[in-house]
């Protein structure tokens, strides 16, 4: 995943000839939580286990069939399967050879929507605001102080399920923010050994440019927030 860059792979079952499930990032968050105790112990099972164990283990016996959709099933289709199945990662097969033609996701429809439907009529509640729409999270917030470890962080990605965290300074400002990706850095560092590091430290050894965090309000509409969304993926 990380010589590819990528943040999914579909896993391939030897003995039933198929496509079985996606790994993914939060797999990797999981493994981390679960098996990390401290900066002086190795953490063997994350190089020694094999990915059908891990799951074995995660999953308990509750394989779910893995969620595909066909090339000819309709963008609404998929859009309706993203949201039903409650799932980040769409994979799109062809049913003739079982190949994995490509893997969908809310940004890439919501990037295409913007790019090559902006021609189309659009719904009257694209001019309405984020406040009136309802759309975000207003209490409760999940996030993570600078000085916080990233084993904390981690723990915070396991119980809230956010793919995000808003990193606060002592006077509680947002300064950075915290993804899941971000932790895919550890891997790539070889730095999953120590996860008592801070936040701060962590994010400064980011492998990319991160130029500040990307914001919106409650009195936009929801058709800036897409624009801004998509103008600066």
């Amino acid at each position: 995943m990380v010589a590819n860059g990528v943040r999914a792979a579909p896993l391939w079952n030897n003995k039933e000839q198929c496509f079985v499930g996606m790994l993914t990032i939060t797999d990797f968050i999981n493994i981390l939580h679960r098996y990390y105790t401290s900066p002086m112990v190795q953490i063997y099972e994350l190089e020694n286990h094999r990915i059908e164990t891990w799951r074995e283990i995660y999953l308990q016996g509750s394989f779910k069939k893995l969620v595909s959709i066909s090339p000819n099933d309709s963008l609404f289709d998929a859009v309706y399967s993203l949201i039903q199945n409650k799932i980040h990662r769409l994979p799109v097969i062809d049913p003739v050879s079982g190949n994995v033609l490509y893997i969908l996701t809310h940004k890439r429809i919501l990037k295409y929507f913007h790019l090559f439907a902006s021609k189309l009529p659009k719904p009257s509640f694209m001019k309405k605001t984020l406040q009136e729409l309802g759309i975000g999270t207003y209490k409760d917030v999940a996030l993570i102080e600078e000085t916080s470890s990233v084993y904390q962080a981690l723990g915070v990605f396991v119980a809230r399920r956010v793919s995000a965290l808003p990193v606060v300074n002592n006077l509680g400002k947002v300064v950075n923010l915290y993804s899941r990706f971000d932790a895919i850095n550890l891997a790539a560092q070889q730095a999953y050994n120590n996860l008592d590091v801070s936040i701060m430290d962590s994010l400064q050894q980011r492998w990319h440019c991160f130029e500040n965090v990307l914001k919106c309000y409650a009195h936009e509409t929801l058709e800036v927030i897409i624009e801004r969304l998509v103008e600066h993926e």
